[in-house]
């Protein structure tokens, strides 16, 4: 099948270098002609584990292609996929001008049936729209499918290619059809492709993310309060989570969430309820426990150091807002940060990918280092905001040589207690006791 993705960004690239991977024909379009030069010379422009494999694969098979032009990556495709960007405004809505703005120009470009597929995470009533702005030109039939992506990124590759589900909302049956064959080959195992109406795909995106965000939430105010009754959320987290009803999952406490998909999905459908004049109350409170718990560390490394962190330097090992990803975006780690900073203290950070991008937002304001043992030397603690793998099994001497106290502050419950007790560390995490 041809398909085109409109869009090379995080999910556009995932998207289409998956779709080439099952032998359909893709053509990417952004109008980043930099980017596009850079794919198109197979030069891979974000960091997601094991998409580059696929990526080089697929365009030696010369299936998968890069323009600028709209117009020629959507000349002989039958499925268009729209995966822009849809940043969240001043007061938290979804803005919709990069997805608007291309159906309008897709109106008066298509000269056959196509399928215009909203892969972007949209607002309640988005098809409509996109309907209405394609139709506004357009002389021959076409549908409009919601399609949202449920992709985590450091496993995003897998998602595609072995999706839980594939949500697809269209009330045509020739669309239907079409996404159906196209889907086929990522769920040949029996996982289902749900059918429903355009608005329920829509909501039902905005409505796992905002769950899973308040799973998170939850589980951080539960470790606050085993930090004030003596209780350890480890003990707790693994009790409530052999509960099937509960489940395993985003049950693991720490400094907040972040990325690209939750803060804004949480704060897009908080919006969109206000619009109708619903006030989403548990919402309301997942976003306030989230924004506060990005600096749960901070009282305890002050009182730590007598409420004078000014001349303190320290060591930050993890800046990405998750590990396998270089996504930096409302990053639990850069809050840290600045705090660390307006209180008159210095950081060394290090992250095996997100350097470059932190670098970026914040120029020099930090040190950044060559390794995770680098960022230690003459701290006066290590702060850890960041669950890379290679943070969980360190070498602890190194650590000891290179601090100038045995104090370390994590924030994602890397460590056992007994063990850090053992080396003679002073050892503060979330929800867990104060080892002394």
């Amino acid at each position: 099948m041809k398909i085109a993705v409109v869009g090379t960004g995080y999910v556009g690239l995932v998207t289409g270098t998956c779709f080439a991977e099952t032998g359909n024909d893709v053509f990417c379009i952004d109008i980043d002609a930099n980017k596009v030069k850079k794919l198109a010379n197979g030069e891979i422009t974000i960091y997601e584990p094991g998409l580059e494999k696929l990526f080089l694969r697929n365009m030696k098979e010369e299936r998968l292609h890069f323009t600028t032009s709209l117009e020629e990556g959507i000349r002989d495709a039958v499925i268009i996929f729209l995966a822009l960007p849809t940043p969240p405004g001043e007061d938290g809505s979804a803005d919709l001008k990069y997805v608007l703005g291309v159906a309008e120009d897709l109106g008066k470009i298509i000269q056959e049936y196509k399928v215009i597929v909203d892969k972007s995470t949209v607002p309640v009533g988005t098809a409509e729209k996109v309907h209405a702005a394609i139709a506004k030109n357009c002389k021959v039939d076409f549908d409009v499918v919601s399609n949202p992506e449920f992709l985590r990124e450091g496993v995003a590759v897998d998602d595609f290619m072995k999706p839980d589900r594939v949500v697809i909302g269209t009330t045509s049956e020739r669309a239907k059809k079409l996404m159906d064959d196209l889907y086929a080959p990522f769920v040949r195992q029996g996982n289902p492709v749900i059918f429903m109406d355009e608005r329920s795909a829509e909501l039902t995106k905005y409505a796992a993310n905002s769950f899973l965000a308040m799973k998170i939430s939850f589980m951080n105010e539960i470790a606050r309060l085993c930090e004030l009754l003596g209780a350890d959320v480890d003990m707790v987290r693994r009790g409530v989570g052999s509960d099937n009803r509960i489940g395993k999952r985003f049950l693991f406490p720490g400094i907040g969430y972040g990325g690209s998909c939750f803060p804004k999905d949480v704060h897009a459908l908080v919006r969109s309820s206000r619009d109708i004049n619903y006030d989403f109350r548990i919402l309301e409170a997942v976003m306030e426990v989230n924004e506060s718990q990005k600096l749960h560390l901070i009282p305890k490394i002050s009182q730590y150091f007598n409420n004078t962190l000014k001349g303190k330097h320290f060591a930050l090992w993890g800046l990405a807002f998750k590990p396998n990803t270089d996504d930096t975006r409302e990053a639990p780690a850069l809050y840290i940060i600045n705090a660390l900073i307006e209180a008159g203290a210095t950081v060394s950070a290090f992250d095996p990918e997100a350097m470059p991008n932190v670098k970026k937002q914040i120029g020099d304001k930090i040190m950044y280092a060559e390794n995770q043992y680098s960022a230690l030397l003459d701290a006066d603690a290590l702060i850890i905001a960041t669950e890379w793998n290679e943070f969980r099994t360190p070498d602890f001497t190194k650590i000891q040589k290179s601090l100038k106290n045995k104090v370390i502050f994590d924030g994602r419950n890397l460590f056992d207690l007994k063990a850090m007790r053992e080396l003679g560390f002073h050892y503060e995490s979330i929800g867990r006791a104060t080892v002394k």
